[in-house]
């Protein structure tokens, strides 16, 4: 049969497996990808000068093997081709090396290494590159894959050799090809070999920008912050212009001096001021840095040049938030909603927080309720709950608390501890006190749940419940301050086992001294025990610490038996005249002052 007639039957064989033949090119992944394309655009320095497509695709074809298209050749890349096609890939793989091999043809030498790859065989795919490399030297793209998959399999030395080849081949343009270098290097799991070969890479170069600004960023990603200061010092006064370098060097800076690492942006927006992404790195950096006036002006500024970006406005209308700048906020965040932000509920959600600063309600909750889905959709869904009780809307509330579908056991304690939250605010503490039990039942070692249940049984008078909560709470934290302290003051308060009382508090004390309400009970405690003085000191410490109303009250209290009653009357009545509604100093006032 004639070659002919055998390419006829392998078109009508092709045809048969209703699939469209792959490509016989190399697809290589991400940052593979682009080492083997940097440096392939027409003008390049691998095509030579004076050649046009035709004559160099003649020039090529002139150097292939005089290879004779016998039966088996063609019967050997048919079955590889169509078990690829099929799903063979150990079939096409095997059968696609063998005919490289033999052949020596660089197209099939590529096809080989295109399946070998694409397989996952690596050890097939080498030999696939290294044979294509072999029989076509002044092709660029196997010396680049060949790099690329040695250092995937953590040969690093023969991927060097490699690396260098890939550079050396750049010839007048080496630059192109250190950034996407420096990408695959700053993947490897041992960051210090890789800086270590970089820098052994870039030695060569020592005039070009990106050698020095690679190896900067791989001594970043080592730890050698002063190696990549000094190296991206270089880059940038190889290339004062270049955005990557200033950025890089900012950033280090940024670290550990950020007002230099903002004035180095400063500094090249002024000779630059098109810089679009110094710009932005510049804006986000003054964010971090809390100058919100500032950070917001770099963003409108930023967003001039793109005014179609929701997520401009959208940072702009937080900016404003920061500065309580409410109407500035609004605007943002519905031009965020206009331009399309694909994360909307983001944006109602801000839109809420916003409406709840203004007070206005009942826009808040239509806000938080356009929030189905997301990060947010927990806590837009509290706050409607909150909001619907502070309308009265108590029964409202807690039955929308109770169509939330909790994503884990701490939104599922949330639910729970905000519910009876809204109860004891509505003073029906019974029934705030029957939702933490219920929910302390499948919780039962939660920690918050256990001091709320706690508290909550202590104030309806089930004081053994209480104490049995906290003990269980301090035996599964032996240095939960609160607890000792809870147990403490609820003895005290009772007038109950004041030596046990003391103990308890002073417990809490050592482990939290300078907590005002710990050190407000064992002044209490104090006081309880017959030691005025002592009370007196340890509550006025408390009360400079924290002017509490329930503070004020100890104090004034002890003031007022210790024989201080002037004192303790102008204490406890310029205490009432900020709290007004707080229930324990009028109960002292009422007991104590005629």
């Amino acid at each position: 049969m004639s070659s002919v007639k055998y390419l006829i039957a392998a078109s009508l064989l092709l045809t048969a497996c209703a699939q469209a033949p792959q490509r016989a090119e190399i697809v290589p992944p991400a940052a593979a990808e682009n080492v083997a394309q940097a440096g392939d655009q027409p003008g390049d320095d691998e095509q030579p000068d004076g050649l046009d497509s035709a004559a160099a695709s003649q020039a090529f074809e002139a150097n292939l093997p005089k290879q004779e298209l016998t039966g088996a050749i063609l019967y050997e890349y048919l079955v590889s081709e169509i078990g690829n096609q099929r799903g063979y890939k150990v079939l096409a793989v095997n059968g696609s090396s063998d005919l490289a091999q033999k052949t020596r043809d660089p197209r099939l030498a590529k096809r080989a290494a295109q399946l070998a790859f694409e397989a996952g065989d690596m050890e097939k795919a080498t030999a696939a590159f290294k044979l294509w490399q072999e029989v076509e030297p002044d092709a660029s793209v196997p010396t680049r894959m060949l790099a690329s998959i040695l250092l995937r399999g953590g040969k690093l030395e023969q991927s060097q050799v490699e690396f260098a080849r890939v550079l050396k081949d750049a010839k007048a343009n080496p630059n192109k090809m250190f950034l996407p270098i420096e990408q695959m290097l700053a993947s490897y799991p041992d960051k210090s070999a890789a800086l270590s070969m970089m820098r052994e890479l870039a030695a060569p170069y020592p005039k070009v920008a990106e050698a020095h600004w690679s190896v900067a960023q791989l001594a970043y990603a080592a730890g050698d912050v002063g190696l990549a200061m000094g190296e991206v010092k270089q880059a940038r006064s190889l290339r004062p212009e270049w955005d990557l370098a200033v950025a890089l060097e900012a950033e280090l800076l940024l670290k550990t001096s950020p007002q230099q690492g903002l004035q180095v942006l400063r500094d090249h927006l002024a000779k630059y001021p098109d810089a679009y992404e110094i710009r932005l790195q510049y804006a986000r950096a003054l964010v971090e840095q809390q100058q919100f006036p500032a950070a917001r002006e770099e963003f409108q500024r930023v967003a001039g040049h793109s005014p179609d970006d929701p997520d401009l406005a959208f940072a702009i209308a937080l900016i404003s938030l920061q500065m309580n700048d409410l109407q500035g906020a609004e605007t943002q965040l519905k031009q965020a909603l206009n331009k399309g932000k694909k994360d909307q509920e983001t944006v109602q959600y801000y839109l809420g927080q916003l409406s709840e600063a203004r007070k206005q309600d009942d826009e808040a909750i239509a806000h938080y309720r356009e929030v189905k889905a997301g990060e947010h959709e927990f806590a837009s869904r509290m706050r409607v709950a909150y909001l619907l009780s502070k309308q009265d809307k108590l029964d409202e509330a807690r039955a929308y608390l109770h169509q939330t579908q909790p994503a884990n056991n701490l939104q599922r304690a949330q639910v729970s501890l905000i519910e009876a939250q809204l109860l004891r605010d509505a003073k029906r503490y019974d029934e705030a006190y029957q939702v933490l039990q219920q929910s302390l039942e499948k919780l039962p070692s939660h920690p918050v749940l256990l001091y709320e249940t706690a508290m909550m049984a202590d104030k309806i008078g089930k004081y053994d419940v209480a104490e049995q909560e906290l003990r269980k709470l301090i035996q599964l934290n032996p240095q939960d301050a609160n607890a000792y302290n809870a147990l403490g003051y609820s003895l005290l308060e009772r007038n109950e086992r004041v030596p046990e009382a003391v103990a308890l508090v002073e417990q809490a004390l050592q482990l939290a001294p300078d907590d005002a309400s710990i050190i407000d009970s064992v002044g209490w405690g104090y006081y309880r025990s017959g030691k005025l003085d002592d009370s007196v000191k340890l509550l006025r410490r408390a009360f400079t610490a924290n002017p509490d109303p329930e503070i004020a009250s100890h104090l004034g209290e002890v003031l007022w038996m210790r024989g201080d009653k002037e004192e303790a009357k102008k204490l406890l009545l310029g205490s009432l005249k900020e709290h007004p509604d707080n229930e324990q100093l009028q109960a002292v006032i009422k007991r104590l002052i005629p």
